[in-house]
């Protein structure tokens, strides 16, 4: 069984800083790019940003410059560091990973998207 397991959601005011990340487990044979959505209340789920496993990145417009996405591919995790926030980010942070598990008798080997429960981020002003 594979998850995603996020950790880091907090309460910051405005202007700080805050750390999320998100660790993979389970019979993973690889893992394709990884990333963070995000969910206001009232508001569709949105892309935040995404890494493949080469590092190539990729930022919404409105976080690029204030946040930061890395991963640890032997750790199978995934980083988001968020600088000079503002309340808008307000909202439940998803972690989201492209894993092909280990095949198994009833199960082949194919990708498949995984998400992680949330973790909620309030920046107060």
């Amino acid at each position: 069984q594979v998850q995603l397991v996020e950790s880091g959601g907090a309460l910051v005011q405005a202007g700080g800083s805050m750390g999320l990340s998100c660790a993979a487990s389970g019979s993973i044979f690889s893992i394709n790019v990884m990333g963070w959505y995000r969910q206001a209340p009232g508001k569709q789920r949105e892309l935040v940003t995404t890494i493949t496993t080469s590092g190539t990145t990729s930022y919404a417009d409105s976080v690029k410059g204030r946040f930061t996405i890395h991963r640890d591919n032997a750790k199978n995790t995934v980083f988001l560091q968020m600088n000079s926030l503002k309340p808008e980010d307000t909202a439940v942070y998803y972690c989201h990973a492209v894993i092909t598990a280990e095949a198994t008798p009833l199960a082949p080997r194919i990708p498949r998207n995984y998400w992680g429960r949330g973790t909620q981020v309030t920046v107060s002003s």
